[in-house]
């Protein structure tokens, strides 16, 4: 139960984190909300391991794998994403985001390490038209825009990468450790990348929703979210948890609605429609 119930909050602060990142980004350039987030969050995610796991210690060969899934998993999917959802609407993000197991499936295949049934071969060319679907709506300017669509879907491909690379980890350490370590690690990278933006932000005028939204996203939608999902895999399996990305990709459209009233068209109802069905028909076992 209390797994469940964990799932149930890291889905819903995720799916809240796009608007809060959608609107931090307006004040605060993308890089350096990446490194707010990750910095702050792999230290408190290391602070929870340390509670539930004290007996967890990386290996020094370890080093640079982590160091590899940190730069994929939050380098440079987060700072596609946070640039993306700075350009396009909450709804179209979490629409397109949703796409991010399909990747990982197709990464797979390519690999051997899974074996492509009919069933996910027809999920992944679903998922990959509703895709088509979503984005034309990017076509036509308003709260929406095509390069911030691309950029979103790039951060998915990105996770789809992680979440492959990460299983070798998985091996030899628990899903908490693979959460924490490269969440860590990656804090450096993205502050090197983001120093050139230091000087042109005025942090004095920044107010109080900007660094709440900024907290947020470090405590809620890291640090929380990561270390309930990857328990919640370890205890009632990873097809299970798929039902909690749904939840997801439901709770960014709704914030996208709530916060910034952004309106679904048709292309959003019905792209949307059919990636869910497409992640669904994909990952079914």
């Amino acid at each position: 139960m209390l797994a469940e119930v964990s799932l149930i909050l890291a889905a819903v602060f995720w799916g809240l984190n796009y608007a809060a990142t959608k609107y931090a980004a307006d004040f605060v350039p993308p890089p350096l909300l990446v490194t707010f987030r990750f910095a702050l969050g792999g230290l408190l995610l290391l602070g929870v391991l340390r509670l539930l796991e004290p007996a967890s210690r990386l290996k020094r060969a370890d080093f640079l794998p982590m160091l590899g899934l940190g730069c994929f998993g939050v380098v440079a999917a987060q700072t596609s994403f946070t640039f993306g959802v700075s350009m396009t609407s909450a709804s179209n993000t979490g629409l397109i985001f949703a796409t991010a197991p399909i990747w990982g499936m197709l990464l797979g295949y390519v690999f051997g390490l899974e074996r492509p049934s009919s069933g996910g071969v027809l999920g992944v060319g679903l998922s990959l038209l509703g895709v088509g679907i979503v984005m034309r709506e990017g076509l036509g300017a308003g709260d929406t825009s095509l390069l911030g669509d691309f950029l979103i879907l790039l951060a998915a491909v990105f996770v789809g990468v992680y979440t492959v690379f990460s299983m070798s980890m998985l091996e030899r350490y628990s899903p908490l450790a693979v959460a924490t370590y490269p969440t860590l690690f990656a804090a450096p990278v993205t502050l090197i990348l983001s120093s050139p933006f230091l000087p042109g932000v005025a942090w004095g005028s920044l107010g109080l929703g900007v660094w709440a939204a900024i907290g947020y996203a470090a405590v809620f939608a890291t640090a929380f979210a990561f270390a309930a999902w990857q328990r919640g895999i370890s205890r009632i399996g990873a097809n299970r948890v798929l039902v909690y990305q749904y939840l997801i990709t439901l709770t960014g459209v709704a914030s996208g609605i709530v916060f910034f009233s952004e309106d679904l068209g048709p292309d959003q109802l019905i792209g949307g429609a059919v990636i869910l069905l497409g992640v669904y028909l994909a990952r079914r076992r």
